[in-house]
């Protein structure tokens, strides 16, 4: 492990992430914020995401008892925009953007989170989300769909009722078009995917891997901005969840579960993170080069209480690190997949 200031290149995004491991032991006085909570009730008569509750426009939730998807009621895009363009010499442009924004509840439970969950309900989150992109490419404007959780108020949640969002839009996202970019242009040069071969290297290494099992593999990337990001990648060559055989579906199940558990009980408090999968566009872009893969952005730095944001060099020059990311690894390779809460409950879930 490199003891010395330096810089990691992304190849995913063609950019580079500084990291400083001499200034992990800094003393911090900065905000400390209070530690999150387990929202403990299995039901909310006031959360408009549990069954049988009243949502916007006096819309009511049926009483499901898996999952449940819905359109969003505050969704930021629609799908009857009309369409505009403009530009003015070449520098004010803009134009028009469609969109579908869904909801997919995890569980009628208030309370069960991913990392609480069991096989079989991770299964169905799985299946959820598959199907969930297979109904939007019968969309004929729908070029991309975006599937992404941001768990807890620290990320910006608007309810703690387990669930994720899926944006699908007329254009391919910035994030995912700069990935695709890089991973056909290192297909081009190389003649092999990027992924597989960069998930081939960290299982040889076995120096930042998380877990990992038949089908899937988490690591704590090389190139990680924050502090313990994870990076989960199948290990079939494969573009799109709606493509993953049962066994992997069940693959990423469990790794889900398990990467979402070690968060919990890195700090034996609910986790903060956002977590999306980057997939096959569904139109306007070659799907030779797209390996499916799943990026985890988790804020916390030292404790439950102390965060980290992109800030000042961060925000106008390049992202930087204290934490390496070997040592990140060793530290939620460490923590237990049994999660905090069932150790006197004595069962997960």
């Amino acid at each position: 492990m490199i003891h010395e200031p330096h810089r990691r290149y992304d190849p995913l995004r063609r950019s580079w992430v500084i990291v400083s491991p001499q200034r992990s032991e800094r003393p911090w006085q900065g905000q400390v914020e209070a530690a999150p909570v387990d929202e403990a009730r299995a039901y909310d008569p006031q959360c408009y995401l549990c069954p049988g509750n009243e949502r916007a426009h006096g819309v009511r939730n049926p009483r499901y008892d898996s999952t449940f998807a819905f359109d969003n009621d505050f969704g930021a895009l629609a799908p009857d925009t009309p369409p505009f363009a403009t530009a003015e010499r070449g520098l004010l442009i803009a134009q028009s953007e469609r969109g579908v924004c869904r909801v997919v509840c995890f569980s009628p439970r208030h309370d069960l989170t991913l990392p609480r969950m069991s096989a079989r309900e991770l299964r169905a989150v799985v299946d959820a989300w598959a199907g969930e992109y297979e109904a939007l490419a019968a969309v004929p404007w729908v070029a991309y769909a975006a599937i992404f959780e941001n768990r807890g108020a620290a990320m910006g949640a608007s309810n703690p009722h387990p669930h994720c969002q899926i944006w699908a839009t007329e254009h391919i996202p910035n994030e995912p078009a700069a990935e695709h970019d890089a991973l056909a242009a290192y297909r081009r040069s190389h003649g092999s995917c990027l992924l597989c071969d960069y998930a081939a290297l960290e299982i040889r290494l076995d120096e930042r891997i998380v877990c990992e099992n038949d089908r899937f593999v988490a690591v704590v990337p090389f190139w990680a901005a924050w502090p313990f990001e994870t990076l989960i990648v199948s290990r079939r060559h494969v573009a799109a969840l709606p493509s993953l055989d049962e066994p992997e579906r069940d693959g990423l199940a469990d790794i889900v579960g398990r990467v979402t558990t070690r968060y919990d009980n890195l700090f034996e408090a609910p986790f903060p993170y956002s977590m999306g999968f980057h997939q096959q566009p569904i139109r306007g872009a070659s799907d030779e080069a797209v390996h499916l893969h799943a990026h985890v952005y988790p804020p916390l730095l030292r404790s439950a209480t102390i965060r980290k944001f992109m800030v000042g060099f961060e925000l106008l020059g390049s992202p930087q690190r204290d934490l390496t990311p070997e040592e990140a690894a060793a530290r939620l390779r460490a923590a237990s997949e049994v999660h905090y809460s069932a150790r006197t409950a004595g069962t997960k879930g």
